[in-house]
Formats: C-alpha cells, structure tokens, sequence
C-alpha cells in the first residue's frame, strides 16, 4: 500500500508498473484478447464446416493454422490440380515456346477454350486459360507438349514434384483434376502446393486476373478466358487461386487473400454453398 504524499501520484504508478496490475494487463494483452479473437474465428468455421469435407486455413504472415477439419481426408482434387500443372509449365523455361494444337491435346471434356487443330499458342496463353478459365483442353496441351508428346511422361513429372514438396498422400493420374483411377489429394498436400506456387511471381500474376485475351499466332483467332473464382470479383482482398468441380469431388476451392498485414490461404475440398461459405470464412479472418 502506498501512503499519500506529496510523491503519491509517482507511487501509483510505481505500484502499477511493478505490481500485480500490471501482470495482469500483461496477461491480458497477450494471451486472454488473442485467445478471443481465435475463438470468434473458430464459432464461425465451426458454424459453416458441416457444409464441406475438409478445410485447412493458414495465416501466411504469422505461419499459424487458423482453422482446420480433417485436413488429411483423401479427396479428389478436381481442377486444383492445375495448379501443379500450372506451375511445372512456369518453371519449365518454356513460356514463350509455341505449341501447336493436335487432335489429342483436344479429346477432353468441358470446361475447354475449344481450340482447333493446327492453331499455334504460346505456352504461357495455355497457362493462363488453364488457371483462369480452368480450361482443360488447355491444361492437356500443356501436359502432351512438356511430356514431348507424352501425357504420361508428364503425370510422372507431376508426382515427382509432389514428393519434393511433401505431398504425401497424393497421386495424379492427369494434368486437369478429372477423376480418372487414384486421382487424389488432400487439403493439407494442397496447401503445401500452394503455399510454393505462390512464391512464382508469374503464377500470382495469373491466378489473379478476372480475364484474359489472347490470339492463335497463325489464325490470329481471339481467345477471351474468364475467371472462375466468383470472388476475385466482388472481394478487393481476394488474390486468386483456384476453382475446381467434378462429380465426385464436388465444389472444391483455394482462395488467398491479402490486406495490410494479412496474407491467408485457405484450401476447401467438397463444398455446399462454395461461395456464400468461403466469404463468410474469409469476412471471419479478414475482419
């Protein structure tokens, strides 16, 4: 206890700074107010996670897990897939190199810029319609060209990479995400993918754009892609990166968002309600 004097008010303070108040304010600042700003984020995920399969959100600045639900479930990836077919062509040296569409490049389903025989791209225009558009004639063109006409060549290559990075409960069987044999992955190897595609400055330049034009160099045929990912729209803080949808993968996405100090990633796998969720996912942690 501290007696009034003419020094009182230097005594209070005192008191405060090196007593029991000032521990608890201490406390409080860096441990209770934390501790419930997680616990809002975490009512909401817990709120929207009967609507998906698996979820895994990361805050990229501080390296922490924000929210996850059985990360590790082995799920198809549908067009997520691109993303490694995306990056392999970036890394490949090869972006400027012509590709001339063949009939094989074309045998896919929707969703494709129906490209016709003979018409001549450059790698990097197949790159973007495969990430933008989520076009798979594209992504196949990619896989045949950089596997010298060899799809499979490429698939390997594709699951080499995964290795590297860590992926282990991965394994593609194509270069667009169809749900072909053991085509599969889960939201924890998809982050993993992620989080080192986004370190290529050419991919973020890609997954970021709402539409792109390009030309056939021979025909000058024009091609306008537009994005997929509805958010990129409608939410400043959305940066990309990709959509996916086959039957029995269902909606699938990874969207990053960035704004001031806040850089997350968040990886979805077989989602109800793909976009009212991820935005209010996204509000929860961006807020």
């Amino acid at each position: 206890l501290c007696i009034t004097n003419t020094f009182g008010f230097t005594c209070i303070i005192n008191n405060f700074l090196n007593g029991d108040l000032m521990r608890i304010f201490l406390v409080f600042m860096f441990f209770i107010l934390p501790a419930l700003a997680l616990t809002s984020d975490t009512k909401v995920f817990q709120k929207i996670q009967k609507d998906f399969d698996s979820i895994i959100v990361k805050d990229l600045g501080q390296k922490k897990l924000i929210f996850s639900k059985d990360e590790n479930q082995i799920l198809r990836p549908a067009s997520l897939t691109k993303i490694m077919t995306a990056i392999l062509a970036i890394e490949s040296g090869k972006m400027n190199n012509v590709v001339t569409i063949t009939a094989e490049m074309k045998k896919v389903e929707p969703t494709i810029s129906n490209f016709k025989v003979g018409e001549k791209f450059y790698l990097k225009d197949l790159v973007n319609a495969a990430m933008i558009k989520s076009a798979n004639d594209a992504a196949n063109s990619i896989a045949i060209y950089l596997g010298n006409g060899n799809k499979q060549k490429f698939v390997s290559m594709m699951n080499v990479k995964a290795k590297k990075l860590g992926m282990k409960n991965t394994n593609f069987t194509n270069p667009c995400g169809f749900d072909i044999g053991n085509h599969a992955s889960t939201a924890s190897d998809l982050l993993k993918l992620t989080e080192y595609a986004i370190k290529n400055k050419t991919f973020n330049s890609i997954v970021k754009l709402e539409k792109y034009a390009f030309n056939a160099i021979n025909t000058k045929s024009r091609y306008v892609v537009h994005s997929s990912n509805k958010l990129l729209a409608h939410e400043p803080y959305i940066i990309g990166i990709k959509t996916g949808y086959t039957n029995e993968a269902g909606a699938c996405l990874i969207a990053r968002a960035k704004s001031n100090n806040k850089d997350v990633l968040m990886v979805m796998l077989n989602v109800n309600n793909r976009w009212p969720n991820a935005k209010i996912a996204l509000n929860a942690v961006m807020r």
